[in-house]
Order: structure tokens, then C-alpha cells, then sequence
């Protein structure tokens, strides 16, 4: 069975297979344009891992802010979680840094709107932009008042 066949039949088998040709040193056989989506692949989806976090991070951060009634336990501990995540993965992915001004936008609009379904408070509630830098966001003592 070809590469192309496999990798569309059994991505684990063919994953093994280009492993299996890299360390032979078999650079002729190796799958070299699926590979390389591969790994563009893998990369972005560490982006859109830091992406997912912040947004639901920021989203609780938000709801803490504007609902203090209904504070709870369980939000401090999603925010701690998210916190903890996101300074591992920017600990294992450094370059994540030179992306984070663009991510924060990102998820801070994905967010907002988060935020205004969950509260039933309209977008409008919210500011625009995201109103915390990234020091306070990751800060595990930080809450908006």
C-alpha cells in the first residue's frame, strides 16, 4: 500500500510508517508533502489550544466581573485551571509569546459573546477590547472588581 493510501486509511500506520523512514534515513520514500501539513497542522493546533483557554478564561473573568452575585466556587477553579494551562503551554511553546497580542484579541471577541449568552447581558455590557494585560490575565491572585 503507497503512503498516500495509508495515510488516508490509517493515519496512525502511516504516521509510524514516515517515523520508521526518517530514522532509516530514507528521505525518498517519506511522504514529504503530507508531512509537511502535518506539522503546520500540529503547530496550529497549539495556537488554537492557547486560543480555546484564554477564551474561556477571559469569559469567566469577565462573568466575575460583571455578575458578582453569582460568584461561585466553581469559577474561581475553571479560572485557576485555565491559568495553570495556559502558562504550561507557554512554557513548552515560547514562541507562543510573539502571537499572544493577536491571540488575546481573538479570544477576548470570542469571549465577549461568551459571556453575553451566558449572562444575558448584551454585548454592549462588555468593553470592546479586552480591558486586562496579559500579566493580569495569567496573574493566579487576580480578580476584576
Amino acid at each position: 500500500m503507497d503512503s498516500v493510501m495509508l495515510n488516508q486509511q490509517d493515519f496512525y500506520a502511516w504516521t509510524q510508517e514516515q517515523i520508521s523512514l526518517l530514522r532509516a534515513k530514507q528521505f525518498d520514500k517519506i511522504d514529504l508533502e503530507r508531512l509537511i501539513e502535518e506539522v503546520d497542522s500540529m503547530g496550529n493546533s497549539e495556537l488554537r489550544e492557547l486560543e480555546s483557554r484564554l477564551t474561556v478564561l477571559l469569559m469567566h473573568l469577565l462573568k466575575w466581573q460583571y455578575q458578582p452575585s453569582h460568584q461561585t466556587r466553581s469559577w474561581i477553579l475553571i479560572i485557576k485551571e485555565q491559568r495553570r494551562r495556559i502558562i504550561k503551554r507557554i512554557q513548552q511553546s515560547p514562541s507562543l509569546k510573539s502571537k499572544l497580542t493577536i491571540v488575546i484579541q481573538d479570544a477576548y471577541e470570542l469571549a465577549r459573546g461568551d459571556a453575553a449568552d451566558e449572562t444575558g447581558l448584551p454585548d454592549s455590557s462588555f468593553p470592546i477590547t479586552c480591558p486586562w494585560t496579559y500579566t493580569e490575565i495569567v496573574e493566579m491572585a487576580f480578580l476584576p472588581k
